[in-house]
């Protein structure tokens, strides 16, 4: 999540922290201008296939919702204990 503007970034990759790396160094154009970042959820898929599958339902207004509730605590600041 971008903290300059309270935006997500959806994309999928077979390197999760040096892509992020990619991110927060500014070496991608679609995030460089929005730092600094924060990465808040991940998921884990089989292959490749089904990671891109996933990508685009996140994409979607479903994938979003989806999403904004699964991390509703964390938006909302609320601790659950």
């Amino acid at each position: 999540m971008s903290e300059k503007d309270k935006k997500f970034y959806t994309g999928y990759t077979n390197n999760l922290q040096g892509r992020f790396e990619e991110h927060v160094n500014g070496r991608v154009i679609s995030t460089k201008n929005r730092r600094p970042l924060k990465l808040i959820y991940s998921e884990a898929c089989l292959d490749r296939e089904d990671a891109l599958e996933r990508e685009i339902n996140l994409k979607t207004t479903y994938g979003k919702r989806f999403l904004r509730n699964r991390l509703k605590s964390f938006l909302t600041g609320f601790k659950i204990l």
